[in-house]
């Protein structure tokens, strides 16, 4: 069987999850099927030598040579919106005629993309319209329903039309939809998708790979200069205009004087990272840390470096999210604090007494739930330890790839 597939962005860029689409592929070249992905030239957060480096690796193959990387020549990435939707349009052009006219894309057995960008999709959606080749869609985000949660969209709008479109030629093409989630389901059944086309499988951790790493073996804790002695809060991810970066860090003001034993870890990159540097240096912030992204092999020491781990967001962009890292938060035995829209998260730490939800927007609730677990050291292991039964009961590496497995090959056999 050979699988089809395409990506915007892949190694040695900086990508949310990374590890999801590895292993998939690993588990999918284990079963003995064929892949050919389709990416980039890498651009993003890299440097001109690597560029130049990749520039010349056309093609690399992988497990045992049934995973074949093609990487296609394009325009750097820029941060001007409509420079980058341009090379998105250009790109997903390439992956057309890749698809319609090549003779890889004549070989395939089954067309496999992801959902980020949207336009992604429907030109996969394009090409099994044109060749009639299966075509098995990863919903990992809800456009243009996350637009309007981070304000770039307005429902009813000349956006939200255009994302709506894109959407549902995508959805009626697709000959089954894996989602995330069960609030992922809900959502696309509303806008008429037939249930028997929907698969939830949820992210998974590899939980041999992501553990707990305790302090006095945590290198990170040495490089950055960490007392291992204080209680620690971490967040790990995206720093955008989404994550609600500027309530967080009210709460760390409010906490310096209430509590300052408790700081914030903050680990990653993103559009309001600079910012959020300029409001920890203009308030004295010192229960503030801030650290570059980390590679992917220091997950462990990465997740384990605060006592709980949070999930936050901006009031209405995570009503159909369930963000990944939380498993990650969970398989390193670390409670969650979640400052969330209201969905299956809410249930989930609930009822799997793996850590304290309230609700996006509500600073002085988050800001108590983080005080309860400084105040209950025990609650906080306790959660932190259910957490880890939660991923080791439903949420590992072998349970979430072997459900894709299934899935592309029911998909294949109703050829």
């Amino acid at each position: 069987m050979n699988i089809l597939t395409f990506a915007s962005y892949y190694y040695p860029e900086s990508v949310a999850s990374p590890y999801l689409g590895e292993q998939l592929r690993e588990t999918i070249a284990a079963a003995g099927m064929e892949i050919d992905l389709f990416v980039p030239v890498p651009t993003r957060g890299i440097s001109e030598k690597q560029r130049k480096e990749y520039s010349g690796k056309r093609e690399e193959m992988k497990y045992e040579d049934k995973v074949v990387i093609h990487r296609i020549p394009l325009m750097k990435e820029h941060k001007n919106p409509i420079q980058r939707a341009f090379r998105y349009f250009v790109q997903c052009a390439k992956y057309y005629f890749i698809g319609a006219f090549s003779d890889i894309g004549k070989k395939a057995d089954l067309l496999l993309v992801s959902s980020t960008p949207p336009i992604l999709g429907a030109t996969i959606a394009l090409i099994k319209k044109t060749r009639n080749i299966p075509f098995l869609y990863d919903l990992q985000d809800i456009f243009p329903d996350s637009l309007v949660g981070t304000g770039l969209a307005k429902k009813g709008g000349l956006l939200w039309k255009i994302g709506r479109v894109i959407e549902d030629f995508t959805y009626k093409h697709a000959d089954k939809i894996i989602v995330i989630s069960e609030d992922f389901k809900k959502n696309i059944m509303a806008k008429g998708v037939p249930e028997d086309k929907i698969v939830v499988v949820y992210n998974w951790v590899d939980q041999n790979a992501v553990v707990d790493v305790p302090r006095e073996k945590n290198k990170l804790f040495d490089k950055y200069h960490l007392d291992r002695g204080k209680f620690y809060i971490e967040y790990s991810g995206n720093i955008g205009l989404t994550q609600n970066m500027d309530m967080l860090l009210e709460v760390m003001k409010e906490l310096k004087v209430s509590h300052p034993e408790i700081g914030l870890v903050l680990v990653g990159e993103g559009a309001y990272k600079k910012q959020v540097e300029e409001i920890v240096a203009r308030d004295g912030l010192t229960n503030v840390t801030m650290l570059p992204f980390q590679p992917y092999e220091d997950i462990s020491y990465v997740f384990s470096l605060g006592d709980a781990g949070l999930v936050i967001s901006k009031p209405g962009v995570g009503a159909n999210s369930l963000p990944s890292k939380t498993w990650s938060i969970m398989s390193t035995s670390r409670p969650v604090l979640a400052n969330f829209d209201e969905n299956e998260l809410k249930d989930i730490l609930a009822g799997n007494e793996c850590g304290i939800f309230t609700k996006a927007g509500d600073k002085e609730a988050f800001k108590q739930s983080i005080i309860a677990l400084y105040e209950n050291r025990e609650l906080c292991r306790r959660y932190g330890r259910n957490g880890r039964q939660f991923v080791m009961d439903n949420l590992t590496r072998e349970v979430g790839t072997q459900k894709y497995v299934e899935v592309i090959k029911s998909v294949c056999r109703g050829k």
